[in-house]
């Protein structure tokens, strides 16, 4: 009568999933006992199984049932064990046959009556069972699609434990869910939800958007209240080009450890757009907690962050975005474990330039006095005006432009210069690793993409001279400037491109509050 049988699932720490072994051993004498450091939702499973088995003809047995999940001094969390661990105790009791559970993960949480609800991270836990050589993977039927981005691995969706039972027991087919993910990541593509061409007016702001996307800067919008700077942050991730195959796994994997990949969707295909309110916490921001989350940044990683009202934001909360905007990847150290999230993402701030909304506007309705704005204006900090590239200023629209019936550019069309312009860069940096548009780049790689000749050198000077200009935005130019000459594919960065380049940095200006 004894009985030792061996399932196996699966453990999520960071965005890549670690394999689990669960043991199980029928004996004779009476207990449960379950050990390997669950956490509650996994103590309370005994009861959901017991439920789940008596609504489908089979039981727990009365015998003394160990129950370990090794590694046994790694944390596990969640209720996604549930289905591994009914199926070790049916196999370990000899209720049913399983010769060949050792080809399989199973994953899955019960209902009473047996049927499966989703679970979190099942993208990494496919990745993870190809590596480990596994057949095959059963898993609720909500998440199969994600698991199937997975080639090389055979994915069952169940909606019951009645038919995995039935599998191993009877030798009765499952169906095996394959997607041909290349396919599925086209369709939906051209059909932005926002398109730019909602936005009236606002000419010379739409070019700094797509100077933006075209070279993954960060941008900073300043303008008074229903000048439109949240409708144009909006539509943004709609001229961004569309994602590469890697990238979009790199996204959906993030999404499916926090369990944010809508039901029956496989790959994302959309960009990412997060715009969190301004009471957010720190941890919410950058991720962490005793049991470490991806936090927004990583949430948007390879698609675009959105600060409304960053003066509003609580200073804290902005020094912590410091260091993940230069690294591009965030690290979370607890005591026991460090876990590393990537977080390339667009940053795109607004703010109104004064706590009253209204700047310098004599017929504005309310006035705030210059010591109001100057304090206002230093809640963001230096640091972090440094690391955004564009700075942009945005005027309310006139009604002639509002009423105006004529269509202006579509998302579409102008994805096409961003994304024309973003293949010269990739050409630019295909020997580097880490740089791939002209945002990343570091000194070095300025040097020697952005020479100026002597005329577009002397506007520089007069300009740096003038403006008073700090050292950082002499860099943050020369970046500009190379994105806007790329949108014009031309070889050199020429007068114009510097002159437009330095419009964009209205926040260094000195005296800019009048």
């Amino acid at each position: 009568m004894f009985m030792l049988k061996k399932v196996y699932g699966s453990a999520v720490f960071g965005v890549e999933a670690t394999t689990i072994t669960v043991e199980v051993n029928v004996d004779k004498g009476i207990g449960y006992h379950l050990v390997g450091l669950p956490d509650n939702a996994i103590k309370e499973s005994n009861y959901r199984i017991a439920a789940a088995l008596q609504n489908n003809g089979y039981k727990i047995p009365g015998k003394k049932i160990t129950i370990n999940m090794a590694p046994a001094d790694l944390r596990k969390e969640g209720s996604a064990y549930d289905l591994t661990l009914a199926i070790g105790i049916l196999a370990a009791s000899k209720q049913i046959n399983a010769d060949n559970l050792e080809d399989f993960l199973i994953m899955g949480e019960l209902s009473l009556d047996g049927n499966l609800q989703p679970i979190k991270g099942a993208l990494p836990i496919a990745i993870k069972a190809r590596e480990e050589g596994y057949k095959g993977f059963i898993l609720p039927n909500q998440n199969v699609k994600e698991a199937a981005i997975v080639d090389g691995l055979e994915v069952y969706g169940v909606d019951n434990i009645k038919q995995v039972i039935d599998y191993f027991d009877k030798g009765e087919k499952l169906e095996q869910t394959i997607i041909n993910t290349r396919e599925e990541f086209n369709k939906s593509l051209n059909f932005p939800e926002f398109d730019f061409s909602d936005v009236k007016g606002q000419e010379s702001i739409k070019r700094c958007m797509e100077i933006a996307a075209a070279g993954g800067h960060n941008i900073i919008l300043i303008g008074p209240p229903g000048a439109g700077k949240t409708m144009l942050a909006k539509r943004l991730p709609s001229i961004l080009p569309p994602m590469t195959l890697h990238e979009a796994l790199e996204t959906t994997k993030i999404h499916s450890v926090v369990g944010r990949v809508k039901a029956h969707t496989g790959l994302m295909s959309q960009r990412p757009f997060r715009s969190p309110h301004h009471t957010i916490s720190n941890v919410a921001l950058v991720g962490g907690g005793s049991y470490p989350q991806p936090g927004e940044i990583s949430l948007s990683h390879n698609g675009v962050l959105f600060l409304d009202e960053l003066p509003e934001f609580k200073r804290e909360v902005l020094e912590v975005m410091r260091q993940p905007l230069e690294d591009r990847e965030v690290t979370i150290s607890r005591a026991k474990f460090t876990v590393t999230y990537p977080s390339s993402f667009m940053l795109v701030a607004s703010m109104n330039p004064s706590p009253s909304g209204y700047f310098n506007d004599p017929d504005s309705p309310v006035t705030s006095s210059p010591a109001e704005m100057q304090r206002y204006l230093s809640k963001i900090s230096g640091p972090l005006l440094d690391r955004i590239d564009i700075h942009i200023e945005v005027t309310p629209v006139p009604f002639e432009k509002l009423s105006d019936e004529r269509k202006s550019e579509t998302s579409v069309d102008i994805r096409k210069r961003v994304t024309s312009a973003r293949e010269l860069q990739t050409k630019r940096f295909e020997d580097s690793n880490i740089v791939h548009y002209n945002a990343q780049m570091n000194t070095k790689q300025i040097r020697k993409f952005c020479k100026l000749d002597d005329t577009s050198m002397q506007l520089l000077k007069t300009a740096m001279e003038r403006l008073n200009l700090s050292a950082r935005a002499y860099d943050r130019i020369l970046k500009v400037s190379r994105t806007i000459a790329d949108l014009e594919n031309a070889e050199n960065i020429s007068g114009s491109h510097i002159g437009e380049a330095i419009q964009y940095r209205s926040l260094d200006r000195e005296g800019w509050l009048g």
